[in-house]
């Protein structure tokens, strides 16, 4: 015989309906919502603080906030036919927004020095790759904040379009539309940018 399953472990199933069996004490399905929506929190939170000195480090701590904030909210939780994925998305922002506060006002120490040899990346090393990010946040930044979210769960956190659409309210297909909007928008201020190094080194050479 062939064993049925029970329906909220299966993933099709949507957030919003396993967060409707949760808050009525089915103990299973807040644990597959749990388990769900900290996948999702784990990803946007990445994608948000990858950029941060130790940001990375800070990621499952974030996550995990995530977690016992929607936990904490279940009851207050009022299906109104947006996605559940929104609701966790807007206190993902809001923790994200915690901790990069925290990071601004950290006092970083500086670290104790290592016994043996040091493999990590030299300083020279962290500058050049400290750069890279910040020429690539500074791009990203010149885009409107909504292309600039679908490009961070799309890219950076490696969400789906159907994934990112519920986080952000869209249907997949616009979710791509915006996204190819946002690259091509993005090769354009690269290109810009390589325009006006030609130029400036032919007028050097000029």
């Amino acid at each position: 015989m062939t064993e049925v399953q029970s329906p909220h472990t299966q993933d099709r199933v949507e957030l919003r309906d396993l967060a409707a069996l949760a808050g009525e004490g089915d103990a299973a399905a807040l644990n597959d919502l749990l388990t769900r929506v900290r996948a999702v929190a784990h990803r946007y939170v990445r994608s948000r603080l990858w950029t941060y000195p130790g940001g990375a480090d800070m990621v499952d701590d974030v996550a995990q906030e995530v977690c016992v904030a929607v936990f904490g909210a279940l009851s207050r939780y009022r299906d109104e036919g947006r996605p559940f994925e929104a609701f966790v998305y807007g206190i993902a922002a809001r923790k994200v927004a915690d901790a990069q506060r925290a990071f601004a006002v950290a006092d970083l120490s500086t670290p104790d020095l290592p016994d043996g040899a040091d493999e990590a990346p030299t300083p020279e090393e962290r500058a050049v790759r400290h750069s890279e990010v910040q020429h690539i946040v500074g791009l990203l930044d010149r885009l409107p904040e909504k292309l600039r979210e679908i490009l961070r769960l799309r890219v950076v956190a490696g969400m789906s379009a159907e994934e990112t659409g519920r986080a952000l309210g869209m249907t997949p297909g616009a979710v791509r539309v915006a996204q190819h909007r946002a690259l091509n928008t993005l090769r354009g201020f690269v290109g810009h940018e390589a325009k006006q190094g030609r130029g400036a080194g032919e007028e050097r050479h000029g």
